[in-house]
């Protein structure tokens, strides 16, 4: 689809994609494709992912392209990460930390 993966990890309950962005694909179509495709391949693994689902929504950040080789360490220290914070927690603060609004009861369904 014309992005470019950088780094692609995540935890228990949630993936990070750092990738290029496409110029000719939105981003909307992306996330709809990996959802879609991810979705159908993980159901091929056993009978206990038969149920699996994403939630509706996504998050969507821009980085500064010097912070790449940063991200990419957060990306690989997930487990460590979520030692001491939930990632709902540690997503709540990024939130207010750059002062995002959001409307939390459309946050986690």
């Amino acid at each position: 689809m014309d992005f470019k993966p950088v780094k692609i990890g995540g935890y228990k309950d949630h993936i990070h994609i750092l990738c290029v962005l496409s110029r000719k694909v939105a981003l909307m179509k992306f996330i709809e494709e990996v959802k879609s495709h991810s979705s159908i391949w993980i159901k091929t693994k056993g009978a206990k992912y038969q149920k699996f689902y994403w939630q509706r929504g996504y998050g969507s950040f821009s980085v500064n392209p010097t912070e790449i080789d940063i991200v990419e360490k957060y990306i690989e220290n997930q487990a460590e990460h979520h030692k001491s914070k939930t990632f709902q927690e540690e997503y709540l603060a990024f939130l207010k930390k750059y002062k995002i609004e959001y409307d939390e009861r459309y946050l986690w369904d």
